[in-house]
């Protein structure tokens, strides 16, 4: 079935790379766009919170957008973190990085405030009103405060047709299903967790928003294809082999833990920016033996 706007199956939310200084590091950004290209990612999220969005100054958004677009050249589409508590900063922002070039924008629930049902359709609907860019909602309570409604999702869906898909971070799958009976057929469902992915594809997911993906992206589109093709078995297989790895890449705040493997694979530097910490040594070393756990296991699949 075709759906309002296709990123694809596997959309990384890439980490911002940053120098010692605590600088965006353009020449990592480089080689992390090209690894995660020719890895299986088929959009690139850029500036959301595994990009540590919080820390980022608009101006480095926006610069970090103009370098993501001119490295990947077409091969994926990128998506721009263009979310707010405010939803006239939300809306400048949309249309700011409209007029950039971004093939579509993630716009979160707005946190902190807590806005109600009606708050969110206000809120999502003046951003739908100031764009022409594809839209892509993110639901994540546990960062939010927050929960929007199956109900709210689907009335935004009908009403606007650039509202084309949600990230759904909420482990409550009986929502998928709730979501599925209540938005248009063309209302993409992405996966806002790696260690659901699998089971938020068996009740009509497309695809997953993914942190997982910039170390295991192939495996990921793989699960995903062999899923969708009805290759249960194998897919539910990979889910096994990758679970350790789902789960430990959140055993401290990201994207602490992802860029502590991408410094190991010699992708990036290992810097967060503050609040953020970097891994101690203990954290690191079971983080490493998990990985290579995961790697091994994948090499003798």
């Amino acid at each position: 079935m075709t759906i309002r706007y296709d990123a694809g199956e596997v959309i990384t939310a890439m980490v911002t790379p940053f120098n010692e200084k605590r600088e965006i590091d353009y020449p990592a950004v480089e080689k992390l766009c090209k690894h995660l290209v020719n890895t299986g990612s088929d959009a690139l999220l850029v500036a959301g919170t595994t990009g540590e969005s919080p820390t980022l100054t608009h101006d480095e958004e926006y610069e970090l957008l103009y370098a993501v677009k001119a490295t990947v050249s077409g091969a994926a589409k990128v998506i721009m973190g263009a979310g707010s508590n405010s939803t006239r900063t939300a809306v400048d922002v949309t249309k700011k990085v409209e007029s950039l070039g971004a093939d579509a924008v993630l716009s979160v629930v707005p946190y902190y405030n807590k806005p109600n049902q009606q708050g969110m359709i206000e809120h999502f609907g003046a951003i739908a009103r100031s764009t022409n860019l594809p839209i892509i909602l993110y639901n994540i309570p546990s960062r939010t405060g927050v929960n929007m409604l199956p109900q709210t999702v689907a009335f935004l869906a009908k009403e606007y047709s650039n509202i084309v898909a949600l990230k759904q971070s909420n482990s409550d799958l009986d929502l998928i299903s709730e979501l599925k009976a209540q938005c248009p057929k063309d209302f993409a469902i992405y996966c806002g967790d790696d260690s659901l992915t699998l089971p938020m594809l068996s009740l009509g997911a497309h695809g997953v928003i993914s942190v997982a993906s910039h170390v295991v992206g192939e495996e990921i589109k793989s699960m995903i294809h062999n899923y969708k093709s009805g290759q249960v078995k194998a897919a539910r297989n990979m889910h096994q082999v990758l679970f350790p790895l789902f789960k430990k890449l959140f055993m401290a705040p990201n994207p602490v833990p992802v860029k502590a493997v991408l410094s190991r694979l010699k992708m990036i530097e290992n810097f967060v920016r503050r609040p953020l910490v970097e891994l101690g040594e203990i954290e690191r070393a079971e983080l490493f033996d998990c990985l290579s756990e995961v790697l091994d296991a994948l090499k003798n699949s």
